[in-house]
């Protein structure tokens, strides 16, 4: 499990995130003239004027999605193919999601979403991006932006399960891997064997 910079930020304190060199650790640092606002905590890679001059749209709504689209990038990344009706359930009980359409085509090419108690603490999940549009910055710019949505909401207990291939990936983001010993734990169903 990879945290977010697991810090507490009390609301209208103008803070401006640092990192160190060391495990990509996070300092806060006060500035007097930075807008009170925690969306100043991240700024983006791309634009969204950028990403629609290269013939994407950004959207923040399931209104488009075209779910058996988004499932056939799940299953192009690796994810085994999904129930669509249990997808739809999934994202209506999402609190954040951002995907990304590549016009042409009129498909979803890039996804995340988070669940969480909407106060303190969210999940992300399902991050992708199809495979044909990897490595031009589509998975960055989803990932900065639902990011930038939860710390909006004051949300900064912000964790992800990633792969351990693409977890380099993440740590330029700002997730550390186990910070401070902290380990993540899965139910798992497995059957005891009988003796």
């Amino acid at each position: 499990m990879l945290i977010f910079n697991n810090i507490s930020i009390p609301l209208g304190t103008p803070l401006v995130l640092k990192t160190t060199p060391r495990r990509n650790a996070v300092v806060l640092a006060q500035k007097q003239q930075q807008p009170q606002t925690l969306t100043a905590l991240t700024n983006l890679t791309i634009s969204d004027e950028g990403l629609a001059s290269r013939g994407f749209a950004l959207h923040r709504t399931i209104n488009k999605l075209d779910l058996d689209h988004l499932n056939s990038v799940f299953v192009a990344v690796g994810f085994p193919r999904r129930d669509t009706d249990k997808i739809r359930v999934a994202l209506e009980n999402s609190d954040a999601l951002l995907w990304i359409e590549y016009e042409k085509a009129e498909r979803p090419v890039a996804f995340a979403r988070a669940t969480g108690d909407g106060v303190f603490n969210a999940i992300i999940w399902d991050v992708v991006v199809d495979p044909s549009f990897q490595g031009i910055g589509l998975g960055k710019a989803v990932m900065e932006r639902l990011v930038n949505v939860l710390l909006e909401k004051g949300i900064t207990n912000i964790a992800l399960y990633s792969e351990p291939r693409v977890l380099g990936f993440y740590r330029p983001l700002g997730f550390v891997a186990d910070p401070d010993g902290i380990r993540g734990m899965v139910y798992s169903r497995k059957q005891k064997k009988k003796r």
